[in-house]
Protein backbone atom coordinates (compact mmCIF):
# COMPACT_ATOMS: atom_id res chain seq x y z
CA UNK A 1 0.00 0.00 0.00
CA UNK A 2 1.48 3.44 -0.90
CA UNK A 3 2.54 5.69 1.94
CA UNK A 4 0.05 8.30 3.10
CA UNK A 5 0.76 11.71 1.60
CA UNK A 6 0.93 14.98 3.46
CA UNK A 7 -1.19 17.74 2.00
CA UNK A 8 1.56 20.19 1.00
CA UNK A 9 4.61 17.99 0.56
CA UNK A 10 7.41 19.05 -1.80
CA UNK A 11 10.29 16.68 -2.50
CA UNK A 12 13.51 18.26 -3.74
CA UNK A 13 16.42 16.24 -5.14
CA UNK A 14 19.45 18.44 -5.71
CA UNK A 15 22.64 20.13 -4.64
CA UNK A 16 23.87 21.68 -1.41
CA UNK A 17 26.88 24.02 -1.45
CA UNK A 18 28.72 26.55 0.61
CA UNK A 19 28.61 29.95 -1.14
CA UNK A 20 31.74 32.11 -0.99
CA UNK A 21 30.56 35.57 -2.05
CA UNK A 22 32.47 38.76 -2.80
CA UNK A 23 30.47 41.97 -3.15
CA UNK A 24 32.36 44.34 -5.45
CA UNK A 25 31.77 47.72 -7.07
CA UNK A 26 31.37 46.02 -10.44
CA UNK A 27 31.79 42.61 -12.07
CA UNK A 28 35.33 41.97 -13.33
CA UNK A 29 36.08 41.69 -17.03
CA UNK A 30 38.12 38.76 -18.35
CA UNK A 31 41.59 38.83 -16.77
CA UNK A 32 40.73 41.77 -14.48
CA UNK A 33 41.02 42.02 -10.70
CA UNK A 34 38.54 44.28 -8.90
CA UNK A 35 39.71 45.34 -5.44
CA UNK A 36 37.77 46.53 -2.42
CA UNK A 37 35.17 43.77 -2.12
CA UNK A 38 33.54 42.33 0.99
CA UNK A 39 33.55 38.58 1.74
CA UNK A 40 30.58 36.56 3.00
CA UNK A 41 30.11 32.81 3.57
CA UNK A 42 26.58 31.39 3.32
CA UNK A 43 24.77 28.13 2.63
CA UNK A 44 23.62 27.61 -0.96
CA UNK A 45 23.23 25.14 -3.81
CA UNK A 46 20.14 25.17 -5.99
CA UNK A 47 18.63 22.07 -4.39
CA UNK A 48 19.05 23.29 -0.81
CA UNK A 49 18.03 26.85 -1.70
CA UNK A 50 14.82 25.70 -3.39
CA UNK A 51 14.01 23.32 -0.55
CA UNK A 52 14.37 26.10 2.04
CA UNK A 53 12.39 28.45 -0.24
CA UNK A 54 9.51 25.96 -0.47
CA UNK A 55 9.63 25.37 3.28
CA UNK A 56 9.43 29.07 4.09
CA UNK A 57 6.69 29.51 1.49
CA UNK A 58 4.46 27.14 3.44
CA UNK A 59 5.12 23.60 2.19
CA UNK A 60 6.30 20.53 4.05
CA UNK A 61 9.60 19.69 2.38
CA UNK A 62 12.00 16.77 2.07
CA UNK A 63 15.42 17.35 0.50
CA UNK A 64 17.65 14.56 -0.80
CA UNK A 65 21.21 15.89 -1.15
CA UNK A 66 24.80 14.77 -0.58
CA UNK A 67 27.37 16.74 1.41
CA UNK A 68 30.92 15.96 2.49
CA UNK A 69 32.18 15.05 5.96
CA UNK A 70 34.12 18.28 6.27
CA UNK A 71 33.57 21.58 8.13
CA UNK A 72 31.49 22.99 5.26
CA UNK A 73 29.31 19.88 5.29
CA UNK A 74 28.94 20.06 9.07
CA UNK A 75 27.74 23.64 8.80
CA UNK A 76 25.25 22.92 6.01
CA UNK A 77 23.87 19.83 7.79
CA UNK A 78 23.39 21.74 11.05
CA UNK A 79 21.72 24.73 9.43
CA UNK A 80 19.37 22.79 7.13
CA UNK A 81 18.15 20.62 10.01
CA UNK A 82 17.68 23.75 12.14
CA UNK A 83 15.66 25.28 9.27
CA UNK A 84 13.24 22.34 9.44
CA UNK A 85 14.43 19.90 6.76
CA UNK A 86 14.58 16.20 7.78
CA UNK A 87 18.10 14.92 8.54
CA UNK A 88 17.33 11.61 6.79
CA UNK A 89 17.78 13.17 3.36
CA UNK A 90 21.09 14.92 4.06
CA UNK A 91 23.55 12.21 3.07
CA UNK A 92 27.20 12.47 4.17
CA UNK A 93 30.07 11.25 1.98
CA UNK A 94 33.63 10.53 3.11
CA UNK A 95 35.22 10.55 -0.35
CA UNK A 96 34.48 14.06 -1.67
CA UNK A 97 34.40 17.59 -0.26
CA UNK A 98 31.19 19.56 0.05
CA UNK A 99 30.33 21.58 -3.08
CA UNK A 100 31.43 25.21 -3.18
CA UNK A 101 30.11 28.14 -5.25
CA UNK A 102 32.27 31.22 -5.88
CA UNK A 103 30.07 34.30 -6.43
CA UNK A 104 30.82 37.90 -7.36
CA UNK A 105 28.01 40.47 -6.97
CA UNK A 106 28.03 44.09 -8.16
CA UNK A 107 26.21 47.13 -6.74
CA UNK A 108 23.18 46.49 -8.96
CA UNK A 109 22.79 42.95 -7.60
CA UNK A 110 24.03 41.24 -10.78
CA UNK A 111 26.23 38.21 -10.29
CA UNK A 112 28.79 35.83 -11.76
CA UNK A 113 28.95 32.28 -10.34
CA UNK A 114 31.36 29.35 -10.68
CA UNK A 115 30.72 26.05 -8.89
CA UNK A 116 32.96 23.19 -7.75
CA UNK A 117 30.35 20.40 -7.37
CA UNK A 118 32.28 18.17 -4.98
CA UNK A 119 29.98 15.67 -3.25
CA UNK A 120 27.01 16.73 -5.42
CA UNK A 121 28.57 14.67 -8.24
CA UNK A 122 28.12 11.58 -6.07
CA UNK A 123 24.36 11.93 -5.70
CA UNK A 124 23.81 9.01 -8.08
CA UNK A 125 20.59 7.23 -9.19
CA UNK A 126 20.89 4.41 -6.67
CA UNK A 127 20.17 6.82 -3.80
CA UNK A 128 16.62 7.25 -5.10
CA UNK A 129 15.87 3.54 -4.82
CA UNK A 130 17.59 3.45 -1.41
CA UNK A 131 15.40 6.29 -0.11
CA UNK A 132 12.09 5.45 -1.77
CA UNK A 133 10.04 5.51 1.47
CA UNK A 134 11.47 8.97 2.22
CA UNK A 135 10.53 10.29 -1.23
CA UNK A 136 7.07 8.80 -1.78
CA UNK A 137 5.41 11.33 0.53
CA UNK A 138 5.70 14.02 -2.13
CA UNK A 139 2.92 15.52 -4.23
CA UNK A 140 5.37 17.83 -6.05
CA UNK A 141 8.89 16.88 -7.19
CA UNK A 142 11.34 19.75 -7.79
CA UNK A 143 14.68 19.03 -9.50
CA UNK A 144 17.55 21.11 -10.95
CA UNK A 145 20.76 20.31 -12.88
CA UNK A 146 23.57 20.70 -10.32
CA UNK A 147 23.55 16.91 -9.83
CA UNK A 148 24.32 14.18 -12.42
CA UNK A 149 21.87 14.08 -15.33
CA UNK A 150 21.36 10.34 -14.83
CA UNK A 151 20.07 11.11 -11.34
CA UNK A 152 17.74 13.78 -12.70
CA UNK A 153 16.38 11.26 -15.22
CA UNK A 154 15.79 8.67 -12.48
CA UNK A 155 14.14 11.28 -10.23
CA UNK A 156 11.69 12.26 -12.97
CA UNK A 157 10.85 8.62 -13.69
CA UNK A 158 10.27 8.01 -9.98
CA UNK A 159 8.04 11.07 -9.65
CA UNK A 160 6.02 10.15 -12.74
CA UNK A 161 5.49 6.61 -11.42
CA UNK A 162 4.18 8.07 -8.15
CA UNK A 163 1.96 10.64 -9.92
CA UNK A 164 3.76 13.68 -8.54
CA UNK A 165 3.65 17.07 -10.25
CA UNK A 166 7.15 17.43 -11.74
CA UNK A 167 8.94 20.80 -11.87
CA UNK A 168 12.34 20.90 -13.58
CA UNK A 169 14.42 24.03 -13.21
CA UNK A 170 16.98 23.51 -16.03
CA UNK A 171 19.83 25.30 -14.28
CA UNK A 172 22.70 25.56 -14.87
CA UNK A 173 22.07 25.64 -18.61
CA UNK A 174 22.97 22.75 -20.90
CA UNK A 175 21.12 20.74 -23.58
CA UNK A 176 18.58 18.13 -22.48
CA UNK A 177 17.08 15.17 -24.35
CA UNK A 178 13.48 15.05 -25.51
CA UNK A 179 13.11 11.81 -23.57
CA UNK A 180 13.90 13.62 -20.32
CA UNK A 181 11.69 16.61 -21.12
CA UNK A 182 8.67 14.40 -21.87
CA UNK A 183 8.45 13.52 -18.16
CA UNK A 184 8.24 17.18 -17.08
CA UNK A 185 5.00 18.93 -16.11
CA UNK A 186 6.50 22.41 -15.60
CA UNK A 187 9.82 23.56 -17.07
CA UNK A 188 11.16 26.82 -15.61
CA UNK A 189 14.12 28.17 -17.64
CA UNK A 190 15.44 31.70 -17.43
CA UNK A 191 16.38 33.56 -20.64
CA UNK A 192 19.83 31.99 -20.94
CA UNK A 193 18.57 28.48 -20.22
CA UNK A 194 15.73 28.87 -22.73
CA UNK A 195 18.26 29.91 -25.38
CA UNK A 196 20.55 26.96 -24.63
CA UNK A 197 17.61 24.54 -24.87
CA UNK A 198 16.16 25.99 -28.09
CA UNK A 199 18.81 28.02 -29.90
CA UNK A 200 16.44 31.02 -29.78
CA UNK A 201 18.01 34.13 -28.23
CA UNK A 202 15.57 35.45 -25.60
CA UNK A 203 15.66 39.24 -25.36
CA UNK A 204 12.00 40.25 -25.09
CA UNK A 205 8.51 38.80 -24.69
CA UNK A 206 8.05 37.69 -28.33
CA UNK A 207 11.36 35.79 -28.32
CA UNK A 208 10.55 34.30 -24.91
CA UNK A 209 7.22 33.09 -26.30
CA UNK A 210 8.93 31.62 -29.37
CA UNK A 211 11.37 29.71 -27.15
CA UNK A 212 8.58 28.52 -24.85
CA UNK A 213 6.51 27.23 -27.79
CA UNK A 214 9.55 25.38 -29.13
CA UNK A 215 10.02 23.75 -25.73
CA UNK A 216 6.35 22.74 -25.52
CA UNK A 217 6.81 20.73 -28.70
CA UNK A 218 9.47 18.67 -26.91
CA UNK A 219 7.13 17.33 -24.23
CA UNK A 220 6.65 19.51 -21.11
CA UNK A 221 3.05 20.39 -20.37
CA UNK A 222 3.79 24.01 -19.45
CA UNK A 223 6.75 26.38 -19.71
CA UNK A 224 7.48 29.27 -17.38
CA UNK A 225 10.28 31.48 -18.71
CA UNK A 226 11.59 33.63 -15.85
CA UNK A 227 12.56 37.11 -17.04
CA UNK A 228 14.13 38.75 -14.00
CA UNK A 229 12.81 42.26 -13.48
CA UNK A 230 10.23 41.69 -16.25
CA UNK A 231 8.52 38.84 -14.36
CA UNK A 232 7.65 35.54 -16.04
CA UNK A 233 5.99 34.25 -19.20
CA UNK A 234 3.63 31.30 -18.72
CA UNK A 235 2.96 29.19 -21.81
CA UNK A 236 0.73 26.16 -22.28
CA UNK A 237 -0.55 24.54 -25.45
CA UNK A 238 -3.49 26.96 -25.46
CA UNK A 239 -2.21 30.26 -24.05
CA UNK A 240 0.82 32.50 -23.47
CA UNK A 241 0.49 34.93 -20.58
CA UNK A 242 2.94 37.48 -19.21
CA UNK A 243 2.85 37.92 -15.44
CA UNK A 244 4.83 41.08 -14.57
CA UNK A 245 7.36 41.23 -11.76
CA UNK A 246 6.69 43.23 -8.62
CA UNK A 247 9.04 46.25 -8.70
CA UNK A 248 11.63 46.22 -5.90
CA UNK A 249 15.08 47.68 -5.29
CA UNK A 250 17.33 44.69 -5.94
CA UNK A 251 20.57 44.35 -3.98
CA UNK A 252 21.45 40.69 -4.70
CA UNK A 253 19.75 38.42 -7.26
CA UNK A 254 21.77 35.30 -6.31
CA UNK A 255 18.86 33.20 -5.03
CA UNK A 256 15.92 35.00 -6.64
CA UNK A 257 15.42 32.18 -9.16
CA UNK A 258 15.58 29.60 -6.40
CA UNK A 259 13.04 31.57 -4.38
CA UNK A 260 10.77 31.59 -7.44
CA UNK A 261 11.03 27.83 -8.00
CA UNK A 262 10.63 26.90 -4.35
CA UNK A 263 7.59 29.15 -3.93
CA UNK A 264 6.10 27.82 -7.18
CA UNK A 265 6.42 24.26 -5.87
CA UNK A 266 4.90 25.25 -2.53
CA UNK A 267 1.95 26.95 -4.23
CA UNK A 268 1.23 23.92 -6.41
CA UNK A 269 1.61 21.56 -3.47
CA UNK A 270 -1.20 23.50 -1.82
CA UNK A 271 -3.57 22.55 -4.64
CA UNK A 272 -5.25 19.20 -4.92
CA UNK A 273 -3.06 16.66 -6.67
CA UNK A 274 -5.39 16.65 -9.67
CA UNK A 275 -5.38 20.45 -9.99
CA UNK A 276 -1.60 20.68 -9.66
CA UNK A 277 -1.00 18.15 -12.45
CA UNK A 278 -3.66 19.60 -14.73
CA UNK A 279 -1.68 22.28 -16.54
CA UNK A 280 -4.82 23.22 -18.51
CA UNK A 281 -6.23 24.80 -15.34
CA UNK A 282 -4.74 28.18 -16.13
CA UNK A 283 -5.92 29.88 -12.95
CA UNK A 284 -3.94 27.39 -10.84
CA UNK A 285 -0.73 28.12 -12.72
CA UNK A 286 -1.30 31.89 -12.85
CA UNK A 287 -1.82 32.13 -9.10
CA UNK A 288 1.25 29.95 -8.48
CA UNK A 289 3.40 32.13 -10.76
CA UNK A 290 2.20 35.35 -9.09
CA UNK A 291 3.11 33.86 -5.71
CA UNK A 292 6.51 32.79 -7.08
CA UNK A 293 7.12 36.24 -8.63
CA UNK A 294 6.57 37.84 -5.23
CA UNK A 295 8.98 35.40 -3.58
CA UNK A 296 11.67 36.10 -6.18
CA UNK A 297 11.21 39.85 -5.80
CA UNK A 298 11.58 39.70 -2.03
CA UNK A 299 14.68 37.51 -2.25
CA UNK A 300 16.37 40.08 -4.47
CA UNK A 301 15.99 42.75 -1.78
CA UNK A 302 18.27 40.91 0.67
CA UNK A 303 21.87 39.74 0.42
CA UNK A 304 22.84 36.08 0.49
CA UNK A 305 21.23 32.87 -0.68
CA UNK A 306 19.18 31.01 1.92
CA UNK A 307 19.15 33.97 4.31
CA UNK A 308 17.35 36.02 1.62
CA UNK A 309 14.46 33.58 1.11
CA UNK A 310 11.09 35.03 2.21
CA UNK A 311 8.38 33.53 4.40
CA UNK A 312 4.84 32.81 3.27
CA UNK A 313 3.58 35.67 5.46
CA UNK A 314 5.87 38.18 3.74
CA UNK A 315 5.05 36.85 0.27
CA UNK A 316 1.31 37.15 0.90
CA UNK A 317 1.78 40.63 2.41
CA UNK A 318 3.61 41.83 -0.71
CA UNK A 319 0.92 40.35 -2.95
CA UNK A 320 -1.83 42.01 -0.92
CA UNK A 321 -0.18 45.40 -1.49
CA UNK A 322 -0.35 45.03 -5.28
CA UNK A 323 -3.24 46.16 -7.53
CA UNK A 324 -5.67 43.41 -8.43
CA UNK A 325 -4.64 41.68 -11.71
Amino acid sequence: MPAARLSRQVVVIGSANLDVTVTASRLPREGETVLGGELRLSNGGKGANQAVAALRAGAEVRLLAKIGRDPFGDRIYRDLVAAGLPADGLLRDESAPTGVALIVIDRQGRNQIAVAPGSNRLLLPDVIAQHEPFLTHGTVMLVQLEIPTVTVERALQFAKAHRMTIILNPAPAFPLSDELLRDVDLLTPNEIEAEVLTGIAVSDLPSAEAAAKALLLRGPRAIIVTLGARGALLCTASVARHLPAIPVEAVDTTAAGDAFNGALAAALAGESQTDARDTNRLWVLQDAVRFANAAGALAATRRGAQESLPTKVNIEKLLAEQPKP
